[in-house]
């Protein structure tokens, strides 16, 4: 058995990072979710594969704190108020309602089901386990969605992102609850009044602490621009640990803390957006690794078929109905929009660092709970993660994507409102004409930059263009560059993330 030591931890954790970076590489290619392969390399190298041993279930809370805290942060930080301003009233109902409706019936699943397999739970310890499982995972919805560049219909896309970066608090607080009641220290009124604190307080000082990031940042006049991205970073855990202190919900105040900030009108807002994003990645790995770590293969061939069949109630009644019963009152979403909500429940790091409370407290069959999560977040990822953008297509929920990754590494100033376009010249296109004049691109759109092979260069009106150019084109009109295109018989496209 070998321990990872201080002496040692630099040689597993980068050898670890690597793998999962190449493993990352290979999934795309065969469909399969990454967060998932950095889960099985974090178990590859465990107890039961290489050897390394690790069992500290508080460092692994502290870890998933953390990682959270970033992937939270920076998932409020890329969501537009103006696009979910339309679906909040959805996405909320879903992240209270719809979880506790899902915790609710899973449990009931659990309790009858528990005696069928030999295992002793209590209706206590059955709610317990469906409600740490109870909520769609930020760090695997954000990556799966934003990673594929899925541009969705109805609004799902941002329904969906806002129930997974806002439904965390109320798993939470249900598993916190259910905690304090099994070990006998809880009474009703103590548990209603502690959901609404933890909410109020979260959402309350979420609005005032992101506010408060934004006037510190457009006053801290940092002599390097890199350490605005140093200084976001504390302000995102400060801004955890500070409403935790003081009874709130951290999650919750994270996320709408990063909403106010990436909605606001900041210094450098796009780098420290580009920043988050790879810190936020890097956190994910991290946090699944240490996931990986901390389970043992072998104690979760026992519990496979309970976990199975679980896990497939999950997947085919309790989420489905629970949506279903959620977005009753709203007319927003077609049949097959319901069903693709429904789908893209997946279940990934916070069910499993949810399963670390009952471990930390010890509280009966905590070790099983905490493999059955487990076993169900494997299989979440696997069923649902790897055919995300397939049951899009299936129910005809989603759209070609204006946006594609570019390789001009070139970004406008923030306080640009300009749209900047990438046109692929053809023989179609020549047909119209072969140099910039004769195109009739509008008075306000300007071709900036003409790739030819591998060589850049700024064309001018006399520039006699060739099959496979590329023309960047920035307009301050992003209608009349779309008539651009459509005149010209090529696609339009926003040179960005393609997220």
């Amino acid at each position: 058995m070998k321990n990872i030591t201080p002496e040692n931890i630099l040689l597993v954790g980068s050898g670890m990072l690597l793998l999962s970076i190449f493993a990352g590489k290979m999934s795309s290619r065969f469909g399969v979710p990454s967060l998932l392969l950095f889960l099985l390399v974090g178990m590859l190298m465990g107890t039961d594969g290489v050897g390394y041993h690790f069992d500290n279930v508080y460092a692994t809370q502290f870890v998933g704190i953390m990682a959270l805290s970033v992937i939270l942060f920076s998932g409020g930080m890329d969501t537009r108020i103006s696009d979910v301003k339309p679906i909040v009233g959805e996405g909320l109902v879903l992240a209270t309602f719809g979880v506790v409706a899902t915790a609710a019936l899973t449990g009931a699943f659990i309790w009858g089901i528990c005696g069928l397999f030999g295992f002793k739970l209590g209706l206590a310890e059955s709610m317990l386990l469906a409600s740490v499982m109870s909520s769609t995972d930020s760090a695997s919805v954000f990556a799966l969605l934003r990673a594929r560049g899925l541009k969705l219909r109805e609004n799902l896309r941002e329904t969906i992102e806002l129930e997974s970066g806002s439904n965390d608090p109320m798993a939470y607080i249900l598993t916190i609850v259910l905690i304090q009641y099994i070990q006998g220290g809880l009474e009703f009124h103590s548990a209603v009044y502690s959901f609404f604190l933890q909410i109020i307080l979260g959402a309350a000082l979420g609005v005032a602490l992101g506010y408060g990031i934004v006037w510190l940042v457009n006053r801290a006049s940092l002599d390097n621009v890199a350490l605005y991205s140093v200084l976001l970073v504390a302000c995102g855990f400060s801004v955890f640990a500070v409403v935790d202190a003081v009874g709130g919900n951290g999650y919750l105040a994270v996320y709408i803390a990063g909403l106010i900030f990436g909605n606001s009108t900041v210094v450098h807002l796009k780098s420290t957006k580009k920043f988050f994003a790879v810190f936020a990645w890097l956190w994910q790995i991290i946090i699944f690794l240490t996931l990986g770590l901390l389970v043992n293969p072998r104690e979760l061939v026992p519990v496979a078929a309970f976990a199975i069949l679980i896990g497939a109630f999950l997947i085919v009644v309790g989420r489905p109905l629970s949506v279903w019963l959620s977005l009753l009152p709203f007319r927003r979403y077609s049949k097959r929009g319901r069903m693709y909500i429904s789908w893209v429940g997946l279940r990934g790091a916070v069910p499993i660092i949810f399963a670390t409370y009952p471990l930390v407290a010890d509280v009966p069959n905590a070790r099983l709970i905490f493999n059955v999560v487990f076993f169900i977040t494997i299989l979440s990822l696997m069923v649902q993660g790897m055919t995300v953008v397939k049951m899009a297509s299936w129910l005809g929920v989603c759209d070609k994507s204006n946006a594609k990754k570019s390789d001009l590494d070139f970004e406008l100033p923030d306080e640009m409102k300009s749209v900047l376009s990438e046109i692929d010249v053809s023989q179609t296109l020549l047909e119209k004409g072969n140099t910039l004049m004769k195109l009739g691109l509008p008075r306000n759109t300007l071709v900036i930059m003409v790739k030819r092979g591998g060589r850049y260069f700024i064309p001018d009106g006399t520039t006699t263009l060739f099959d496979g150019d590329k023309l960047y084109v920035i307009s301050d009109r992003e209608s009349d560059l779309k008539s651009a295109c459509e005149k010209l018989g090529v696609p339009y496209y926003t040179v960005g993330d393609g997220i």
